[in-house]
């Protein structure tokens, strides 16, 4: 009667396990291969974990923050309940904490909710815990080509190996390829600086990485304007744009501030640069009384530069 109501308490409808009945006990003979079973149902049984002990865990996936997505999440939760579970692994930090493998905006609603999280515990090592985390990302249609692209060039540098990537992501060689030939080709603070870009693909990366080659992170990252990350993809790709670089006539060149407006115009001749600029801007007495602090900035943003492959 003892093992009877022990299996039927697993396999009751609904039924949830504790957080701490999850580890197994490996014992042998007969008994013990009974208790794995045992153990082996109890890991695919829920638990109920408050959001307040769980920890973010792996490598970022989402670069923006999507205050307005996470506020509906709330209302969706708080109007039916936490249909999807989350996949969890006790913190190896701390055993009275956890670590969210996937799941994380559904934690995030739960806890501004002051709600348990239902979750799925695994025993997991940091590897298995981001191909995990992969897997899920790979099935999910939100996350856009840079963010996906940005999660591969993280496994790449936490030395997992290409085949790894692949299996984690579902996509073949080909295809991480491509994704890594943009976060190689675009630097990390210009990434960032954008944002997600939902609607942005391979090929506009690609046409902007060409752009921004030979400049200056910095004054490339104060190029990426806009409310949402599309505009400010589109005004970096806009400012850059080659009708608005191309020499003028005499060998003159355009210099177009960041909304498009033309500041002046520059020429190189023997050996020498020369800007000309609006008058009565106010910009040229400005740029004047700030030249020590722009070179200074140059060599700062020259240092921090990554090194091209």
């Amino acid at each position: 009667m003892a093992r009877k109501n022990l299996l039927g308490n697993l396999m009751g409808p609904g039924a949830m396990t504790p957080p701490e009945a999850i580890a197994p006990r490996r014992t042998t003979g007969a008994i013990g291969a009974v208790s794995q079973q045992i153990a082996d149902l109890k890991t695919r049984a829920l638990v109920e974990v408050a959001a307040e002990l769980i920890d973010d865990a792996g490598l970022q996936d989402r670069l923006d923050d999507d205050p307005a997505g996470i506020e509906a999440l709330v209302a969706s939760i708080r109007e039916y309940g936490q249909q999807v579970p989350v996949l969890l692994r006790q913190s190896p930090k701390d055993a009275a904490r956890y670590e969210v493998v996937y799941g994380r905006r559904r934690v995030r609603a739960l806890r501004q909710l002051g709600q348990p999280v239902r979750a799925m515990v695994r025993v997991l090592t940091d590897r298995d815990l981001i191909v995990a985390q992969g897997q899920e990302n790979a099935a999910r249609k939100d996350l856009t080509f840079i963010e996906k692209a940005n999660f591969a060039r993280q496994m790449v540098e936490s030395g997992f190996e290409r085949k790894v990537i692949c299996d984690a992501l579902h996509i073949d060689k080909t295809v991480i390829s491509r994704m890594l030939s943009v976060t190689d080709a675009v630097p990390y603070p210009i990434i960032v600086a954008i944002g997600a870009a939902p609607s942005v693909g391979r090929d506009r990366w690609l046409s902007l990485a060409e752009r921004i080659k030979g400049r200056a992170i910095g004054q490339l990252v104060e190029m990426a304007v806009g409310s949402s990350s599309d505009e400010r993809f589109q005004s970096m790709f806009d400012a850059l744009a080659p009708e608005k670089l191309k020499p003028a006539r005499g060998g003159k060149r355009a210099v177009v501030a960041v909304d498009g407006q033309t500041l002046g115009e520059v020429a190189h001749k023997g050996g020498k640069t020369v800007l000309t600029l609006q008058e009565n801007s106010g910009f040229d007495q400005w740029l004047i009384d700030n030249l020590k602090t722009l070179h200074q900035q140059f060599l700062k943003d020259a240092d921090e530069a990554p090194e091209s492959k």
